[in-house]
């Protein structure tokens, strides 16, 4: 069994024990996923099944988009509703004075990952430390933003909505509590959805119950996606038989001799076919006038 299998993520679950689960129900072993959700969040999650596990570390860097509750007037130390408090104010602000302000935290920004994360600083979990209560200096790092819009807000108790596009690494938590902060009256995330992930989107997933229903019924294969689909956003090209059996073994295709290449940058990735399957990733090299294997995801490998 080898695909792609998106996941709508409940509550929680941490994105491992949902990969522990997956590989319990389909009695599979290679399992990875697409990236990481924190146990409160849901949502679109992709389980790379069999070989696509080995996309893994290939996997195209598109937008995610989320959709999150907040609520104004609180902070904690984890930046959302899960966290110790750190203080609490009364507010009165409007859906007006929120979206005056929602500018500065679109397009490119610099953003300083919270304490609470994964991200390492000297090899060590950041969340580690902060579990020790241990605060350190963390540097900015650059993220986009491509959409953040403000879609419901209720000015009783100063909660509402955002929808958000933005690149691989951003923090929706900090995007509250920069909220909080332009607003001088603190901004705690109280929920997190994921609805669209490497080019997925909730109406692609099922519920890990669903998918245990599927598999009892024998039907969980025919919601495995073909492994390709995850690098839909790349090139493809198809390759002659003599050419995909060499490919398919790793060697190298002359430029020359493999059709529609011609214009494609140095460093292009894209998708190579041959007998109708898909062989792997090949990438483009200029210099040595050469398509090189990438990654191999013949059946088998």
């Amino acid at each position: 069994m080898n695909g792609i299998l998106v996941i709508d993520k409940q509550p929680s679950f941490t994105s491992f024990d949902v990969v522990a689960i997956v590989r319990g129900i389909l009695r599979e072993k290679k399992i990875g996923h697409s990236g990481t959700l924190d146990p409160m969040a849901t949502g679109v999650l992709p389980v790379l099944v069999g070989n696509a596990a080995k996309a893994q570390s290939l996997l195209p860097d598109t937008d995610k988009r989320y959709e999150a509750d907040f609520r104004l007037g609180m902070t904690t130390d984890t930046l959302d509703i899960t966290g110790r408090v750190l203080s609490e104010v009364v507010c009165c602000h409007t859906a007006g004075e929120i979206e005056k302000i929602l500018p500065r935290f679109r397009g490119d920004i610099m953003q300083v990952p919270p304490m609470y994360s994964a991200v390492q600083k000297n090899g060590v979990r950041l969340y580690d430390l902060a579990r020790q209560g241990i605060e350190i200096e963390r540097e900015a790092r650059p993220v986009s933003v491509a959409e953040l819009e403000l879609v419901s807000f209720d000015e009783n108790d100063q909660s509402g909505r955002l929808v958000i596009s933005c690149s691989k690494g951003t923090y929706i938590r900090v995007i509250c509590d920069d909220i909080g902060k332009a607003l001088g009256c603190g901004c705690v995330m109280t929920a997190l959805r994921r609805t669209a992930a490497c080019g997925f989107t909730l109406e692609d997933a099922v519920t890990l119950e669903q998918l245990q229903k599927l598999k009892d019924e024998g039907r969980a294969e025919e919601y495995i996606r073909p492994t390709d689909s995850i690098f839909r956003c790349f090139g493809e090209i198809t390759v002659s038989e003599k050419q995909a059996v060499r490919f398919a073994n790793g060697a190298a295709l002359s430029l020359d001799r493999v059709k529609k290449t011609a214009g494609f940058d140095d460093g292009t990735m894209l998708r190579v076919y041959g007998g109708g399957k898909f062989l792997g990733l090949g990438i483009v090299d200029i210099g040595s006038g050469e398509l090189r294997m990438k990654k191999n995801f013949s059946q088998g490998n």
